[in-house]
């Protein structure tokens, strides 16, 4: 295989690895974990902690999809593998 391959698909592993990181932490660190300090706090009338168990990781979990989506196509683009 060609270096410009390795080096495209180690910059999408490495993108796919931050951002399930950004979601583990959401979802488990505030989600799960930390709800109890977080609960100290207030949003839309629920504890902030609840609010991320039920809401919040999932308004995260969207917004991580379009910012994979955007970045990929810039990678794709770059790399000259676009769906063109």
């Amino acid at each position: 295989m060609s270096k410009r391959f390795d080096e495209y698909w180690k910059k999408n592993l490495t993108l796919i690895g931050v951002l399930l990181a950004i979601w583990a932490f959401v979802s488990y660190g505030l989600g799960i974990f930390l709800v109890q300090p977080l609960n100290n706090f207030w949003i839309a009338g629920f504890p902030l902690g609840f609010w991320f168990a039920q809401q919040g990781s999932i308004y995260v979990f969207v917004i991580l999809i379009l910012v994979y989506c955007v970045l990929m196509n810039k990678l794709d683009r770059e790399y000259d593998v676009d769906e063109q």
